[in-house]
């Protein structure tokens, strides 16, 4: 079932709640890692509410108010979050006064705000909103498992949907998974050829997108497929896999684009796609949209927003790949060490 993305608020590593600052500029970082370029939260929260908010649901929640502003809805007839790590910032300050404070008069803010269903629950309250909620937590399946659903109960006249895609990186997070290799480190005696020294460069990001049947005014684009593939046996049946995809929707890959890929920068997990980009990729123009995010469980959430973005405005930042006009097709190809694979396509109204 196709479905209008009528509109999206991002908050990102890059200037994604103002296109206009998108467009102009590129935003790097130095560090093994991309942080959100956060906005002013009064902008969108009242100032009281702010203090008691951890910065995950800060971004969830203004991500979301940015999307239903953009899309002229004051409430949406479901809410769906998607998260991985849900709020890591409240779990490590609760474990740490459990610790300090040897489990004795603790208090039960941090543990009721580190909750998965946190930033969906305060969204609705917020808003007023007594329509289905739900939060969705399967690793790098959790925003393409909510997509999933946002278009089942579209189908049964649950719409518009809000749902949203957002994890944070702590620095507590990121001090672990790098001692296990899995981020990049800037330990210049590390040899270049090492994995360590190749990895992955972590990310964060706030995504929330209004789904709909009807196109309301002025839709984005349209998510017109979704598939997700777990664990291929080899390169060869990722290559089917997404031959059959796009065969599947009626189309062929002279008819895509531009294609989102999901090269990370890790030497070892990128060959896959590089195999791509040498096949039934080969020709196409490309972009790897983690280079600009970084690699987070629920990233995808900024590859649809970036895809429906290109779409809609016709246009592409300086710093992009060059792009053939106009664009009508563009294919997002994810995964997550070779195993958690999805597919999206998006298209034009």
């Amino acid at each position: 079932m196709k479905v209008f993305i009528r509109s999206a608020g991002n908050i990102s590593p890059q200037h994604s709640l103002d296109k206009n600052a998108f467009f102009q500029q590129r935003a790097v970082t130095s560090l093994d890692y991309f942080n959100c370029i956060e906005p002013a939260y009064e902008e969108f929260i009242d100032s009281k509410m702010i203090r008691r908010m951890s910065r995950i649901v800060k971004m969830g929640v203004s991500a979301a108010i940015t999307c239903l502003q953009n899309g002229g809805v004051e409430n949406p007839g479901a809410i769906l979050t998607a998260t991985a790590y849900g709020c890591l910032e409240d779990s490590s300050a609760f474990l740490r006064r459990m610790i300090e404070f040897e489990e004795k008069m603790l208090s039960p803010t941090a543990f009721i705000q580190s909750t998965h269903n946190t930033v969906g629950a305060q969204i609705a309250l917020l808003l007023r909103c007594h329509n289905y909620n739900n939060t969705i937590v399967h690793r790098s399946y959790s925003f393409e498992n909510a997509l999933i659903e946002s278009i089942l109960l579209i189908s049964e006249g649950m719409s518009p949907v809000l749902v949203g895609a957002i994890d944070e990186l702590t620095s507590d997070r990121h001090a672990i998974l790098r001692r296990f290799g899995l981020y990049k480190q800037t330990n210049e005696s590390l040899k270049k050829e090492s994995v360590f020294f190749q990895g992955r460069k972590a990310g964060e990001g706030a995504a929330f997108f209004l789904l709909d049947k009807e196109p309301g005014k002025n839709p984005l684009a349209i998510l017109t497929a979704l598939q997700t593939f777990y664990h291929p046996e080899s390169p060869k049946a990722v290559e089917q896999s997404i031959q059959q995809f796009i065969q599947g929707i009626g189309l062929t890959m002279d008819q895509i684009d531009l294609v989102l890929s999901a090269q990370t920068g890790n030497i070892h997990e990128d060959m896959q796609e590089e195999q791509l980009l040498k096949t039934i990729f080969r020709g196409k123009s490309f972009f790897p949209f983690k280079s600009i995010c970084g690699d987070y469980p629920t990233a995808t959430g900024f590859a649809l927003w970036l895809a429906a973005l290109l779409i809609h405005e016709q246009l592409a930042p300086p710093w992009f790949p060059t792009l053939t006009y106009p664009v009508k097709n563009v294919l997002i190809h994810n995964h997550t060490a070779n195993t958690h694979h999805s597919l999206f396509l998006i298209s034009a109204c």
